[in-house]
C-alpha cells in the first residue's frame, strides 16, 4: 500500500507542476521516477514515452499511466493517472474562475508571455534527452564519445523514416509500424 500513496503523490507534484503539459513534463517525470526514486530505468522510460505516443491520449496521462503500471500494476496505473489529472482538473476550474474576471489584464498576458517561454525550454529539453537516449544510450555525453557510442542502426532508421516521411508523406501509423518492425529486426 505505500508504494500506492508514494505513486499518487508524485504523481500529484508532477501533475502540479507540469506547466506546458505534453513533452514539457517529460523531464520532470523522468527526473522523478527515474533519477530520484529510480523505479524505471533510462531505457525503460524511453520506452515508456514512445508508447505513450502511440496510444490515444495526452502524452503526461498516458506516461504516468504506463510507470503506475509498471511500478505496481493496474492499482498503480490508476492511482498515478488520477494523481497526475487530480491538480490540473482544480487548476483548471480556478483559472476558468480567473480569467473570467482577468482575462484583459495586461500583467495577466504578460506572465503567459513567460509561462510559454518556459514551456518551450521544457519541451527542448525533452526532445534532447529522448535522442540522446535513442542515438546514445545514455543521457550525458562527452565529446569524446560523440562517435563511439552512436548507435548507428538508430540513426539509420531515424534518417530512412524521416526521408520517406518527407519524401512521400506516408501515413505516419504505417511509418511507426514499420519503424517497430525494423526495431525488431534489428535489437531481438
Amino acid at each position: 500500500m505505500n508504494i500506492i500513496i508514494t505513486l499518487f503523490w508524485t504523481f500529484l507534484k508532477i501533475g502540479l507542476f507540469s506547466i506546458g503539459g505534453g513533452y514539457a513534463i517529460i523531464p520532470l517525470i523522468r527526473e522523478q521516477v527515474v533519477n530520484h526514486l529510480g523505479w524505471i530505468s533510462s531505457k525503460m522510460f524511453t520506452d515508456i514515452i514512445t508508447i505513450s505516443q502511440m496510444t490515444p491520449g495526452p502524452l503526461a496521462v498516458n506516461t504516468s499511466t504506463f510507470v503506475g503500471l509498471q511500478v505496481a500494476g493496474i492499482a498503480g496505473a490508476v492511482t498515478a493517472t488520477v494523481g497526475c489529472v487530480l491538480c490540473g482538473v482544480l487548476i483548471s476550474l480556478f483559472l476558468y474562475r480567473f480569467f473570467q474576471k482577468h482575462g484583459d489584464s495586461r500583467y495577466v498576458f504578460e506572465v503567459l508571455k513567460g509561462l510559454k517561454s518556459a514551456s518551450l525550454g521544457l519541451i527542448i529539453s525533452a526532445a534532447a534527452t529522448i535522442i540522446m537516449l535513442a542515438f546514445w544510450g545514455t543521457e550525458t555525453l562527452k565529446a569524446e564519445q560523440i562517435f563511439s557510442l552512436l548507435n548507428r542502426t538508430a540513426l539509420l532508421i531515424f534518417c530512412i523514416v524521416l526521408f520517406v516521411l518527407r519524401k512521400w508523406k506516408l501515413n505516419p501509423i504505417l511509418i511507426m509500424t514499420a519503424s517497430g518492425a525494423a526495431g525488431l529486426l534489428f535489437y531481438l
